[in-house]
C-alpha cells in the first residue's frame, strides 16, 4: 500500500504557460486514488508524471471555472478507450452533469462505465464519502461562483498487537478485541493485562486540505486546523493585492496567514498567475508569515 502523497499535475491559473498547466492534483491515500480538479491537458499530465488514469476512483471538482474542469471530458473519453468498465465517483456542482453529457453526446462519444455523479453545494460543509480507511469532506470557499475546498483524512487505525509478547504471556484470543479497542483485559481470575504492554502505537491518522480559488477566508480553520499538509491558492503577490480582492483570489501572504491560522504542518502554494515568470516573490512574501511553505511546480510530489 503506497503512502499518502500528492502529485501536482497543474500549478498555474486560468492561462496555461509552457511550464504550468491549469489546476489538477492526483492523491494517493490508503490505496484510494483521487483526482482533484481537471484543467485542460490533465490526462497528458497524468501520463507524464506516471499516474495511472484507470486507478482514479474519485474525481472532485472544486468549481465550474474552465481551468478546473475543461480537461474532464477528454479524460473520461480516454478512460473508455483504455477499456474502463468500473464506475467513477464524480463530486461536483450540479450544472457539470449536463455539461459533460452534452459534450459527450455532441461529440458522438460513449462510455462503457458509469459516472456516479454526486452533487456538492458551495454553501455547505459535508462528508462526501467514507469507508474503513478514508474520509472525504467538502467545505465552502469564497470565490466569484460556488466553490468548495476538500479535506481528505485517513481513518485512525487500531493499535497493532505485539504478537511475541502476547504469545509469551499465553494470553487467550479473547483479549485481542479489548487491546484493539485500546482497553485493558481482565481474565477469569481477575488478572489485569494492560493494553500498553501488548500493543504498539498506531501511526497517527493524517490529513490533506485543498483550498481552491478563494478570497482570504479565516473560517477555513473550522475544517482545516491541524492538517498535515495544506494546499492554498496564491494567485498573486502583494503588488497585485487589489486585483486579488477584485477577483476573489488570494495573495501569497493571505494564503500563508491561513496556513498559520490553521496550524498546518506544511503549506503548498499554487494557482499562480501567468504574469509571474518566477514564484520567488510569492515564496519570500509567504515566509514572512509562515516558514514551512513551498511554491509548487508541475510534477512535484509531496508526502502527507
Amino acid at each position: 500500500m503506497r503512502s499518502f502523497e500528492v502529485t501536482i499535475l497543474g500549478s498555474g491559473a486560468a492561462l496555461p504557460t509552457i511550464t504550468r498547466n491549469p489546476t489538477a492534483q492526483f492523491i494517493r491515500c490508503k490505496n484510494r486514488h483521487i483526482l482533484i480538479d481537471c484543467g485542460e491537458g490533465t490526462q497528458s499530465q497524468l501520463r507524464k508524471f506516471k499516474c495511472k488514469l484507470q486507478q482514479i476512483d474519485f474525481i472532485l471538482i472544486s468549481h465550474l471555472h474552465g481551468d478546473h474542469f475543461f480537461g474532464l471530458v477528454g479524460l473520461l473519453s480516454s478512460m473508455h478507450l483504455l477499456g474502463r468498465t468500473k464506475s467513477v465517483k464524480l463530486f461536483a456542482h450540479a450544472p457539470l452533469k449536463s455539461i459533460i453529457m452534452s459534450q459527450l453526446e455532441i461529440g458522438g462519444a460513449r462510455l462503457d462505465f458509469d459516472i456516479d455523479f454526486q452533487e456538492i453545494k458551495g454553501d455547505e460543509s459535508k462528508l462526501l464519502f467514507e469507508d474503513k480507511c478514508i474520509e472525504i469532506h467538502a467545505f465552502p470557499l469564497k470565490h466569484r461562483i460556488e466553490t468548495n475546498g476538500f479535506l481528505i483524512k485517513e481513518k485512525q487505525m487500531p493499535l497493532s498487537l505485539d504478537g511475541d509478547k502476547f504469545k509469551e504471556d499465553k494470553l487467550p484470543l479473547i483479549a485481542i478485541p479489548f487491546f484493539k479497542r485500546n482497553e485493558n483485559f481482565i481474565n477469569d481470575k481477575g488478572e489485569r493485562f494492560n493494553v500498553s504492554d501488548y500493543t504498539f502505537p498506531a501511526p497517527k491518522a493524517k490529513s490533506y486540505a485543498y483550498c481552491s480559488d478563494t478570497a482570504y477566508l479565516p473560517v477555513i480553520a473550522a475544517m482545516c486546523t491541524g492538517a498535515d499538509l495544506m494546499y492554498h491558492e496564491a494567485t498573486f503577490t502583494e503588488i497585485h493585492a487589489d486585483k486579488a480582492k477584485k477577483t476573489n483570489h488570494s495573495t501569497a501572504i493571505q494564503a500563508a496567514t491561513i496556513g498559520k491560522l490553521c496550524n498546518v504542518k506544511q503549506l503548498l502554494l499554487g494557482h499562480f498567475s501567468a504574469r509571474y515568470a518566477s514564484t520567488k516573490e510569492h515564496l519570500a512574501e509567504a515566509q514572512t508569515i509562515f516558514e514551512a511553505v513551498n511554491c509548487v511546480e508541475d510534477g512535484d510530489v509531496f508526502k502527507v
